[in-house]
């Protein structure tokens, strides 16, 4: 019961967080000079929502190997390497006001992107991958909610979020 529950809201998190990526995008490439303000305040909080990014993903990833006992496939162990330290450094960050963590976390979450996206690759194509051969199958699907969303995808959208927040505030640094 617990376990659809997160699932929806998770889901629900994931489906916002990607119509609103979208928006941005349309944003940057369409109205960012007609309206700075919003860069601007994407710019100076691209840490504080990373790290909320970062944390619910982390948090996520948690819950569903150890209270909902999915068994983590390679690939979402390689990914979870690249994601939770992410909390560690933004929060240190926000801490110490720090940004010069930037292009750390970047490169974190870059790789981590690099390993999502194969993942999803491999995950929606139904193609055997080498480093699923050991452990659970990757292409279980514990969650999918929406018709699309799926713990890799799941992952994904947080990469690329962290990502995206990250350089909106490293432009501005």
């Amino acid at each position: 019961m617990i376990t659809d529950t997160v699932n929806i809201i998770l889901g629900l998190l994931v489906l916002l967080s990607q119509i609103a990526f979208v928006m941005g995008l349309a944003y940057y490439f369409f109205f960012r000079q007609k309206y700075p303000a919003i860069l601007e305040y994407f710019s100076k909080n691209g840490i504080l929502f990373s790290f909320i990014v970062a944390l619910i993903s982390t948090l996520g990833s948690l819950f569903y190997s150890n209270i909902a006992g999915f068994t983590p496939c390679s690939l979402c162990w390689f990914q979870r390497i690249f994601m939770y330290p992410e909390v560690f450094l933004l929060g240190l960050a926000l801490y110490k006001k720090e940004k010069a963590i930037i292009d750390y976390s970047l490169l974190l979450s870059a790789v981590g992107w690099l390993i999502s996206a194969y993942h999803n690759y491999t995950f929606y194509k139904h193609i055997a991958s080498t480093f699923c051969q050991i452990g659970e199958d990757c292409t279980i699907k514990y969650v999918v909610e929406f018709g699309y969303i799926t713990i890799p995808m799941m992952a994904l959208t947080g990469f690329t979020l962290i990502i995206a927040l990250l350089w909106t505030q490293r432009a501005k640094v």
